[in-house]
């Protein structure tokens, strides 16, 4: 069979649908980093909160507290690489033995395809999970990047180094939550091509979803109104 003939197995709404699942991944995260000035998203309003800890950080004497929040973090980006490590492994295995996927689409009509389009979906569905693996691995050595260089700033606030490191260490905070939370992005559409298996009404079902969701929840969740409710020293 040449590359003609497979592709010939997809359909034009099934390729409508893959752009779709692109377009909303993208479109996505572009609302959700760089917002309108004033209907900012939930991960930008935390922003503003990563840099403030850093400034208390200067003054406060000892810093367990800040070390247990950052290992918290950095746990956090461990545990989501090794779900996803194993995930692809999995996945990888499925690709690498067309027998059982034929054997597990027979106990369902609707999944009869042929082997090479169903595993088509299952590397769609991997590399989204693979680009999240890499994301939470840069997060985590991002995140101890970060308490080596909170370790580096001086308790003394009159300390000419104390503020400019307080500052590096922010953004270098900041740049780990990022990578963190695009991470968690391409699982949650990860998790959206998975819908493609049923075909590609479902996984445009699943997209519109999965977008909803995400928007919910940076412009309309009840911890954003926390956020923004006019009781502490920010500028909203």
């Amino acid at each position: 069979m040449t590359w003609t003939d497979r592709l010939a197995l997809f359909s034009t709404l099934d390729l409508a649908a893959i752009g779709l699942l692109l377009l909303c991944w993208l479109g996505i995260s572009q609302l959700i980093e760089h917002p309108p000035a004033r209907y900012p998203s939930l991960s930008q309003l935390m922003v503003r909160y990563r840099r403030e800890w850093m400034v208390h950080l200067v003054d406060r004497n000892p810093r367990v507290f800040d070390a247990q929040i950052l290992g918290n973090l950095r746990q956090g980006a461990a545990f989501f690489a090794s779900a996803t490590m194993i995930a692809i492994g999995g996945g990888l295995a499925l690709i690498g033995n067309p027998e059982q996927i034929a054997g597990i689409t027979n106990e369902f009509a609707m999944l009869r395809s042929p082997a090479f389009v169903l595993e088509v979906k299952l590397v769609l569905m991997l590399l989204f999970v693979a680009n999240a693996f890499l994301k939470f691995v840069w997060a985590h050595r991002l995140f101890g990047y970060c308490s080596v260089v909170m370790s580096a700033v001086p308790n003394d606030p009159e300390d000419p180094n104390a503020m400019p490191r307080a500052q590096k260490a922010s953004e270098i905070n900041i740049t780990a939550a990022r990578s963190f939370n695009r991470a968690m992005r391409s699982v949650y559409f990860g998790l959206a091509a998975a819908a493609w298996l049923f075909g590609a009404p479902a996984l445009i079902m699943a997209t519109l979803l999965t977008l909803f969701v995400l928007w919910r929840r940076e412009f309309a969740s009840h911890s954003r109104a926390v956020l923004l409710a006019p009781t502490d020293g920010f500028e909203h």
